[in-house]
């Protein structure tokens, strides 16, 4: 389990907020899909205010609030000033829903949500960095933690001179300058986290050890190279070597899916558990959004674009965060109030904190909703991507609702 010290670990009252009202804009950006026309261009503001949503206050939200725990865990440090988290959170999440209400009902908005975001990613830049500087570790995941923070200092930077472009009619060229924003957010920073702490959490959880990791390091630095050259390029207008480099991301996740293999073949954890069933299908949906959108991207065909990032997005990053969310959460609360009792009566197994049924509703309608919609997108019918919409936001309910009962978990629930 977690290598978790007390001397290290953040209060749990400060990373508990992270989880709760990520959780809740995870469900309220799935309620704003039904809101929006599946026909319209990606760069629709409806369309870009869901993603803000759904990247900024649930993405990254829970990202934030993990890594509040998880760096000390990686990093074999403590913190270099834990209380930053308290300015962290409320900046988020007062930036978010003002950059997203620009992008729904007024421009005017954009640059004060943008300039909340870019303060709140700052200062979580700032010690995230600092702390680095305090450990000699030179890891994967330390790499991963280092790199994933240069491209999100790019990205917001982007994103906040384009947030003011918009806003007062600055003469930008705003498509050229989109994407370079969306690759180093969605795979410069979110992807690569993903792979470097996944090196971490996948191996634990699977009891999987003794593996050889070249294949992920590969696909660490490939991603790397690979969404500098992207940036690089589109600024230059290269586009035919932009879209090379986005070849090389494909082949790079390929690789650590390749990695992921090894790991599943030699775990000595063999349970099909909730967690379990989160991973297959978030890493099913990378497989199948990576292939899909290509195929929509090079071809110019819109619906498999759609579709490709909908199954990364919905699929990869949302199984992924939500599986390990019933993993660590329910951690932190048997460590902050039921490690004290260890050895003086009775404390329960992290197993038993979850709610097995709200878990299998919640999963079940997720996966449901994840297909049906993905349908909707493919053949471009926007009743059937709302019905899958329905369905995910029913799965979404009752996430939010044990997220809310595991972190309300206390002695008497298991007495």
């Amino acid at each position: 389990m977690l290598n978790v010290s007390r001397d290290f670990a953040p209060p749990f009252k400060m990373i508990e907020p992270f989880f709760k009202y990520g959780s809740i804009f995870y469900l309220l950006s799935l309620i704003s899909l039904l809101f929006i026309d599946i026909n319209a261009p990606l760069d629709d503001f409806k369309i870009v205010g869901f993603a803000h949503l759904f990247l900024l206050g649930f993405v990254m939200i829970v990202i934030f609030g993990a890594m509040a725990q998880l760096i000390p865990v990686a990093l074999e440090v403590g913190h270099f000033s834990i209380d930053l988290y308290y300015v962290i959170f409320p900046t988020l999440f007062f930036g978010t829903i003002l950059l997203v209400s620009g992008f729904w009902f007024s421009p005017s908005f954009i640059p004060y949500g943008a300039t909340l975001v870019f303060v709140s990613m700052a200062i979580f830049l700032f010690e995230t960095l600092m702390t680095l500087k305090k450990t000699t570790t030179n890891t994967l995941t330390v790499k991963a933690i280092k790199y994933g923070n240069y491209f999100l200092t790019a990205a917001i930077i982007i994103g906040l001179l384009m947030a003011v472009a918009i806003a007062n009619g600055i003469g930008i060229d705003i498509t050229k300058f989109l994407p370079i924003h969306a690759v180093l957010v969605i795979f410069g920073y979110v992807t690569i986290t993903i792979i470097g702490f996944s090196m971490i959490l996948l191996p634990m959880f699977g009891l999987a050890h003794g593996y050889d990791d070249r294949d992920v390091n590969l696909a660490f630095k490939i991603i790397t190279y690979s969404v500098v050259a992207f940036s690089i390029f589109k600024l230059l207008s290269l586009d035919f070597l932009a879209n090379l480099t986005l070849v090389a991301i494909v082949a790079a996740l390929f690789l650590y899916l390749k990695q992921l293999l090894i790991l599943y073949k030699i775990r000595a954890r063999k349970i099909l558990d909730i967690w379990y069933q989160h991973i297959y299908v978030a890493f099913i949906s990378m497989i199948a959004g990576v292939l899909v959108g290509v195929i929509g991207y090079f071809f110019e065909l819109s619906n498999f674009l759609k579709a490709g990032i909908w199954l990364y997005l919905m699929g990869f990053f949302v199984f992924i965060i939500n599986g390990h969310l019933l993993k660590i959460i329910p951690f932190l609360v048997w460590f902050e109030r039921f490690s004290p009792l260890v050895g003086k009566k009775k404390v329960p197994m992290l197993h038993e904190m979850l709610p097995q049924k709200d878990c299998d509703f919640s999963f079940y309608f997720s996966v449901a909703g994840l297909i049906v919609a993905t349908l909707g997108l493919l053949f471009e019918n926007e009743a059937i991507f709302k019905g899958g919409v329905t369905l995910f936001i029913f799965g979404a309910i009752f996430m939010l609702k044990i997220v809310i009962y595991i972190l309300n978990y206390k002695e008497e629930d298991y007495v």
